[in-house]
């Protein structure tokens, strides 16, 4: 019996979701695996501490400047062939990465490859998101999304769990293994043949620098910010600059006869809830990685590999209510599943605040599951309800905002979050340790060093008793700080929940929200 194409249709969509899993897959990897090879690379290629920062900032930052010119060249040149480029790219640009030289060129090497990767990433991910909206009609495209983002969400726990791994072999690995992952994904696309669709149309050139140099300035001033300093000229100039450039760049695009971006999409108080609330959610959901890996390691004393099987928990809950909130969407439309998922957030990052400083992980786990439920709940539904408020020819672009608020939210966390960790710790650390006879210079060096490695400096933890008392007042001081910036969280996702209360409608998106 001949198939027909209903029958097909089914298995030819499921193939072509796996494939674009594959297809971003490394991307989400190396958001967090990059991060915990940086000491053995570091050693072997002798960087400076700028170059070993910039190895990690350099691909975020061109990650976040790139992706709303990335949407935009996914809907007008095709988003398959800009799928193919994308991984590509990217895998050139992963071997080069472990191909880097140990010599003196080797530091400005490895800055560039990964620049040149996060610009790979801004074309691939778009063109891949689109891709899967596309091969799912709108009453299973939330499951399909919820796969989606529950899967690759759960892959960047897998970062520093594979890290620790395969750096123990060689830092280069972590770069190699992103080759047979791309082969995986072209292979599987190819047979998939997901539909090509594409809508020529002019690239506002002068809107694509506007919006790098904005986005890229501003990214670049959040990320600095625990470097230089909120204070410092450079933070400050930055900030402003990218700021002004961003109301320039939606001046210019109000007025463009083809605008990189339609901005009347934010005239629709639903797409600017999902966008504000996935830039909020973003503000938890990045920094989380960090706070919770240097937390495992500082206060409870895990190795980093044993720090990735911690994240794993949190990713159990994520994954598995992620499903639940796909199929509220096609039912019931994303609200219902935000508005819980950011409920239980803020309840499960306030149970884990609670249970931070007793530093007993039998007793956290539960409040590590909750948390990764609710934003399981919020990533995929605000996702896919932005995405259906869209024109059926603009879904590279839509993710290109989309992405570009995550990204920024991202950002936004890590520096607020991660100023408030340093200010406290240091706080902390200099009221145990002046109990101890230590000086305040002295508490805030070990603060400064513990906050930006993330164990413990010097040699507290080689023995006797005056270094286990140093070692148990910096592994409490730090937990304390910890327990403020999952409050902190919590807080965010109350917030989250307002936005959404107010700016996110009740009810599934409908069929055509633009009109020409």
């Amino acid at each position: 019996m001949t198939p027909t194409p209903a029958s097909t249709a089914s298995p030819r969509r499921n193939l072509t979701l796996v494939a674009m899993i594959f297809a971003v897959a490394m991307m989400f990897i190396d958001q967090t695996i990059v991060s915990l090879a940086i000491p053995s690379l570091s050693g072997e290629l002798t960087l400076s501490t700028t170059g070993a920062q910039w190895i990690v900032n350099g691909y975020l930052l061109s990650l976040a400047a790139f992706f709303v010119l990335g949407g935009k060249l996914a809907d007008t040149l095709g988003h398959r062939r800009m799928l193919y480029v994308g991984v590509t790219g990217f895998a050139v640009c992963s071997a080069l990465c472990g191909a880097t030289p140990t010599g003196s060129g080797g530091e400005a090497w490895i800055i560039f490859f990964r620049v040149a990767q996060g610009a790979f990433a801004a074309l691939l991910f778009p063109a891949a998101l689109a891709i899967v909206t596309t091969a799912f009609p709108r009453e299973q495209r939330g499951r399909a999304l919820a796969l989606f983002f529950g899967i690759t969400g759960a892959l960047t726990a897998v970062g520093p769990l594979a890290g620790g791994y395969l750096t123990e072999w060689t830092w280069r690995a972590i770069f190699w293994i992103n080759v047979p992952v791309a082969i995986v994904a072209l292979i599987l696309t190819m047979r998939a043949k997901p539909e090509e669709r594409k809508v020529a149309a002019p690239i506002d050139r002068r809107g694509a620098f506007l919006s790098a140099a904005a986005f890229g300035l501003i990214v670049l001033g959040l990320q600095q910010s625990a470097t230089w300093g909120w204070a410092d000229v450079r933070t400050i100039a930055a900030l402003v600059v990218g700021v002004a450039v961003l109301a320039g760049f939606v001046l210019y695009e109000l007025r463009a006869a083809t605008p990189l971006v339609d901005l009347r999409i934010f005239a629709q108080r639903a797409f600017a809830g999902d966008s504000a609330v996935l830039l909020l959610m973003s503000a938890v959901f990045v920094p989380f990685f960090f706070f919770a890996s240097v937390y495992a390691q500082a206060a409870l004393g895990e190795s980093a590999t044993k720090a990735g099987t911690f994240l794993l928990v949190f990713f159990i809950g994520f994954a598995s209510a992620a499903q639940l909130g796909g199929r509220l969407v096609d039912t019931r439309g994303a609200r219902a599943s935000v508005v819980i998922g950011c409920i239980v957030a803020a309840v499960g990052f306030l149970l884990w605040a609670d249970k931070v400083p007793g530093m007993d992980f039998g007793s956290q786990w539960h409040a590590l599951l909750i948390a990764g439920a609710g934003l399981g709940m919020v990533l995929g539904p605000a996702s896919t309800d932005a995405l259906n408020r869209g024109p059926s020819d603009a879904y590279g672009e839509i993710t290109g905002i989309t992405q570009t608020a995550r990204n920024v939210g991202a950002s936004l966390g890590l520096a607020i979050l991660g100023t408030l960790l340093i200010s406290r710790n240091r706080v902390h650390i200099e009221e145990s340790f002046g109990k101890l006879g230590v000086s305040k210079s002295q508490a805030d060096e070990v603060a400064s060093s513990l906050t930006e490695g993330g164990k413990p400096p010097g040699d507290l933890s080689s023995g006797g008793a005056k270094a286990k008392a140093f070692m148990d007042a910096v592994q409490t001081s730090f937990a304390q700080s910890v327990e403020t910036v999952f409050y902190g969280m919590a807080a965010v996702m109350v917030l989250a929940l307002l936005v959404t209360l107010v700016g996110v409608p009740a009810g599934k998106a409908p069929e055509a929200p633009i009109e020409e």
